[in-house]
């Protein structure tokens, strides 16, 4: 496939992920265990996939769990940061700091833009443009990568752990008849 139409393909879906995930950091959201648990699982072999292919170079494996760890201590943070509700109807729901949430998904934005122009030159020489660039072969893509991973693994994890003592004290609160 031709570099400008890998582009044509990947930027809008980019675009659309970046959508979706600026709208789940802002207002009220529903809890859907299911979908976090998931969310969880992706997270983890996109983490496990990365790491596994980080073990050539240490540097990459070391950028990469760099940023898990502060990514876990900005989830920590985050579920410090989150409240819980529960509506008229008995729906819970949550609202995430909008800061955190924004401040990835810049970061992640910013760095994958900066990787792009880096990598244009390349995708411009018909001899390297099948090569395709390395988006993974730098450290401080990893650390963003893992700063993402780490944060929504835990984040989702104390959402969940978080949400089943909610609902426990909502239970204690409610009188019975």
């Amino acid at each position: 496939m031709a570099p400008h139409m890998t582009l044509a393909i990947i930027i809008p879906v980019m675009a659309f992920a970046v959508w979706r995930r600026v709208r789940r950091s802002f207002g009220r959201q529903p809890i859907r265990r299911k979908q976090m648990i998931a969310r969880i699982a992706i997270f983890s072999v996109i983490g496990v996939a990365l790491a596994s292919s980080g073990l050539a170079n240490l540097r990459l494996l070391e950028g990469l769990l760099g940023g898990a760890v502060g990514g876990v201590a900005l989830g920590l943070l985050g579920l410090r940061l989150t409240r819980f509700e529960r509506d008229a109807s008995g729906a819970d729901a949550y609202y995430p700091n909008a800061w955190i949430g924004g401040l990835l998904t810049v970061l992640l934005v910013a760095r994958l833009a900066w990787r792009f122009l880096v990598a244009m030159p390349q995708l411009q020489d018909p001899a390297t443009a099948y090569a395709g660039p390395a988006m993974g072969n730098s450290p401080l893509t990893l650390v963003v990568f893992g700063l993402m991973i780490g944060y929504y693994i835990a984040y989702y994890a104390g959402l969940l752990v978080h949400h089943r003592r909610f609902e426990r004290a909502q239970a204690a609160a409610t009188p019975t008849a």
